[in-house]
């Protein structure tokens, strides 16, 4: 789930893998709880390391002037992010030891209910994946054509709005909501960056902005307080002003999405996990099972990520 989430955005992963974590639980006889917090924890984490994990590291990629997105988030991410991939595992297990247990899987094959809805499903993954290749020899082969990282969104997207009987009842259970707030929260962002309040608050702390150290703690503290997506918003222009290097936006890509670690409210993925998990499972997460364990992993994914991008990729 974790590797996943690179590619298909991490929270598309908590809807999908949130009913197979529960069922994995089930046969496993493990706490529901420890499934679900292994998800959340696994696609915040696995979601850094590709510009098109998060929203966040879209943005960057995208007004970040970044030549070749993906093979610079894997340059600089890729291997702290499969570090912290295994501390979260260790910390899990440390927390949980009583509870886990060796099982055999039993994999059961779900009846397919639209087959041609499920071919076009795997039409668009395979999209996904000829486009994102494309990107980059595109650009290590310097060819002269506009690709921007939003054709790989939509192009996917086509065979199934297209030609798909179904394309009105899909089209109608787009989250249209969360849609429009995050357009309202882009006007508002722009609105707050224009009154000059967000650059007053960061000058105030007197730090150098443009540091990794600074980008790693502002990025992880602040987020908790307007959300990752809000924080990139606000402080990459700040970045991009002050002339920041490739090194100090992924520290900002690095910091801004592992802060969902810390608490609950810290990722929009950790929400509809749990909003999944109690609607539809009665399973849940409480704020403090969370915190727990978030605080301390966070920290350590903070200090790998500064180590890693110290030394440089």
């Amino acid at each position: 789930m974790g590797i996943a989430a690179a590619f298909l955005m991490n929270d598309t992963l908590a809807i999908i893998g949130t009913p197979i974590v529960l069922l994995l639980a089930k046969q496993c006889r493990v706490p529901p709880k420890l499934m679900l917090l292994t998800l959340a924890f696994a696609i915040t984490i696995g979601s850094v390391m590709s510009p098109i994990g998060n929203p966040q590291n879209v943005l960057i990629a995208i007004n970040g002037n970044i030549a070749n997105p993906f093979v610079t988030f894997f340059r600089f991410l890729l291997l702290p992010t499969m570090v912290n991939f295994s501390l979260a595992f260790i910390l899990l297990r440390l927390f949980y030891k009583q509870d886990l247990k060796s099982c055999a899987i039993e994999h059961s094959e779900e009846p397919v209910k639209d087959r041609k809805l499920t071919l076009l499903s795997k039409v668009s993954l395979v999209l996904i994946a000829i486009l994102v290749t494309a990107k980059i020899i595109i650009v290590f082969l310097n060819i002269p054509i506009d690709f921007r990282l939003t054709y790989i969104a939509l192009i996917p997207a086509a065979p199934i709005i297209i030609l798909s009987p179904r394309r009105v009842e899909i089209i109608k259970k787009i989250d249209w909501r969360t849609l429009v707030f995050f357009v309202a929260m882009f006007v508002l962002m722009e609105s707050v960056w224009e009154s000059g309040l967000f650059q007053s608050v960061i000058t105030g702390l007197n730090l150098n902005i443009t540091s990794v150290v600074a980008i790693l703690m502002i990025s992880a503290l602040l987020s908790q307080l307007i959300s990752n997506v809000p924080l990139v918003a606000l402080y990459l222009p700040m970045l991009m002003n002050a002339g920041a290097s490739t090194k100090e936006l992924m520290a900002l890509a690095a910091g801004s999405t592992v802060a969902g670690n810390l608490f609950i409210l810290g990722a929009a993925g950790n929400i509809i996990i749990i909003q999944n998990g109690e609607k539809k499972y009665r399973k849940t997460i409480t704020f403090l099972d969370f915190a727990k364990i978030g605080v301390i992993l966070t920290a350590v994914n903070l200090l790998v990520y500064w180590l890693f991008l110290l030394v440089g990729a």
